[in-house]
């Protein structure tokens, strides 16, 4: 019931007077509280400004001031409750003067109770009507409010706001800024305070902010001074904090526009702050705020930086370039290269112009170039890629661009340990292995040696100490070896092997192959495919169909006599007989033997050649 009661404030010069007032009635039983009390003028005034009661009974002759005086000053002051003058004098001009000074009613001293208690009960329900007018009021002008701050958000205020209308809303400033509050965690009641809620803590008049939602989101709007300086204190705090797992303030993330001296240009700052939520994706590990002061300046329509950062453009050349260091490096185990390729990446990422679709999807084509590049030049090895459509996946999933970078960084650490060979003790040994598994592209000492991290010149002749021959001369063996086996295995042409082994000119590979291997690949392969024919059907030894028909049922290629058929027909006579003969042996069966030979001699006797049809004709 306290709660809807109004307060109650009594001035009199005369302490018995004020002390009857008390209690001359029940003011409880009336919706009244008693909330002070004066005995002058000045003092009633300081407390009726201070206490704004809902109702004041007032001595028109006081010390010091006047009562219609402290009344007319109130008002003035901004006072808006009921007001109740008692007087001992019977005078008009006392009740004119109090009426022009906005007194609701007059009574005289002595005061009746009966008239006391209706004049309290009539000033009740009015105040009871106004607080619901009030109300109505508040709430319109409270949706008002909201429909023009959110126009002024987004720039869509059909006219500029006049001081009348600031004043009306509060908005009258001499400084704004934007500040969207949103939840790090997915499940929002992971995040039961909001930067509003935490400001209301010191401020619950919201003198120095306002507070909407747009679209979801928890959008303040800092005025004045008091009210910027308010985030910098918050922020420094904020920042330097470490937050324990389940801390309220653990998922909360600002992002806040730069600040703007007038009320047509906040949707600036919040175009800023609405910005950097985009740009979240670029946060690091447990960062909790970002600033105006972090968006890359753009040259007005184009994609060019205004920054000193380097910018790059997400296309097929910047891929190229990319998965093209990163194979080198890995291949050279070079731990150190990759790791800060990895973050000039990063750094280059966060101040592109693309959507982060665009960078994600950039993101996953570099990783499946790498990965082909590699699996490639190892098809030999086992190398654990991960899946395409896990790595697509993961990628498509992660908030942050930090956690790709890192998954990046994961997988190139277990593909060089996987290359590796625990053998291979000396920066020499990598080198080798370098060339033997990249010798089809254009490699040259001078791109290799920054790879490992010597000079070129210097490397060319440890090289060449080491190994017997000059870096150039052991790339040509390498490639000229691997071209003898493609002129053997398979039908390319000369010009597609010259290709494959990393010869671009098709006469320069002639003649580094003809220097090497002392003949053409030409007559390579037909030398080579020569002796492999000879070697399985010996020119004297031809298989002619017949004799394959005869391999078929035999098992056994016998190889042609020169005295044609009748050789063989001598050879499976005594075949036939040495069966017959054992058959025989065994199981006295001499009519089945002697079958079994008369069917062997007239097969036997089915190849011995015949005159063709065109040669009887002939003779």
């Amino acid at each position: 019931m306290s709660e809807n009661m109004e307060t109650l404030f009594i001035a009199d010069d005369e302490s018995s007077i004020r002390e009857g007032l008390k209690y001359i009635i029940d003011w409880e039983s009336l919706g009244f509280r008693l909330c002070g009390e004066a005995a002058n003028g000045e003092d009633a005034l300081t407390q009726i400004i201070a206490l704004n009661p809902g109702l004041v009974l007032l001595d028109v002759k006081m010390p010091k001031m006047r009562g219609t005086e402290v009344i007319r000053l109130a008002r003035e002051a901004g006072y808006q409750g009921k007001c109740i003058i008692l007087s001992g004098y019977s005078d008009f001009q006392y009740a004119q003067e109090a009426i022009k000074g906005g007194v609701s009613f007059y009574l005289t001293k002595p005061i009746d109770e009966e008239e006391l208690t209706q004049t309290v009960t009539k000033i009740r329900e009015m105040l009871s009507e106004e607080k619901q007018r009030s109300s109505h009021f508040t709430a319109y002008r409270n949706k008002a409010k909201r429909i023009v701050l959110y126009e002024l958000m987004i720039n869509r205020s059909s006219a500029p706001l006049s001081e009348a209308d600031c004043a009306h809303f509060r908005l009258n400033a001499d400084s704004y800024q934007v500040v969207i509050c949103e939840d790090f965690h997915t499940q929002s009641a992971a995040a039961p305070y909001t930067f509003a809620e935490l400001l209301k803590v010191t401020n619950k008049d919201n003198s120095i902010f306002e507070h909407l939602a747009i679209e979801e989101r928890d959008v303040v709007l800092l005025k004045g001074t008091l009210g910027l300086n308010r985030l910098i204190d918050f922020l420094d705090r904020f920042e330097a904090r470490k937050f324990q797992p389940g801390s309220p303030l653990e998922s909360m993330f600002l992002a806040y526009g730069r600040p703007v001296s007038t009320v047509e240009d906040i949707h600036l700052s919040y175009e800023d702050a609405s910005a950097l939520l985009e740009r979240r994706f670029f946060c690091s590990q447990d960062q909790h705020t970002m600033g105006f002061d972090t968006l890359p300046d753009f040259a007005p329509d184009t994609d060019i930086p205004l920054s000193h950062h380097e910018i790059i453009k997400l296309d097929e050349s910047t891929l190229r370039d990319y998965s093209g260091r990163f194979v080198n490096y890995i291949q050279s185990y070079n731990r150190s290269k990759t790791t800060d390729t990895l973050f000039e990446l990063e750094a280059a990422l966060s101040h592109v112009s693309n959507q982060i679709y665009d960078i994600r999807l950039f993101l996953a084509d570099l990783y499946l170039q790498i990965k082909g590049e590699l699996k490639r030049n190892y098809a030999s090895l086992d190398l654990p890629f991960a899946t395409n459509s896990s790595v697509i996946e993961f990628i498509g999933s992660r908030n942050y661009l930090y956690e790709i970078i890192d998954f990046l960084s994961n997988q190139f650490e277990t593909i060089m340990d996987a290359m590796g060979n625990p053998s291979r003790d000396t920066i020499l040994d990598d080198i080798l292995y370098y060339i033997d598994h990249n010798f089809r592209d254009n490699i040259k000492l001078e791109t290799i040696a920054p790879l490992f991290g010597y000079n070129s010149a210097y490397l060319g002749k440890i090289f060449t100490k080491a190994v017997g021959e000059s870096f150039n001369s052991y790339v040509d063996h390498k490639r000229i070896d691997h071209s003898k086996l493609l002129l053997l295995e398979n039908n390319l042409k000369v010009y597609e092997i010259a290709e494959q082994v990393g010869y671009k000119n098709v006469d320069y590979f002639h003649k580094k192959f003809k220097k090497y291997v002392g003949v053409s690949p030409a007559e390579f392969r037909k030398e080579k495919n020569s002796e492999s024919t000879s070697e399985k059907y010996p020119p004297h030894k031809k298989m002619t169909l017949r004799h394959k028909y005869l391999f078929v049922y035999t098992k056994t290629a016998i190889p042609e006599h020169r005295y044609g058929s009748l050789f063989y027909f001598i050879v499976l006579l005594c075949y036939s007989l040495a069966l017959s003969l054992t058959v025989t042996a065994f199981s006295y069966c001499t009519i089945a033997t002697f079958s079994a030979m008369i069917f062997v001699i007239i097969s036997s006797a089915s190849l011995i050649p015949v005159a063709s049809n065109s040669a009887i004709i002939a003779s």
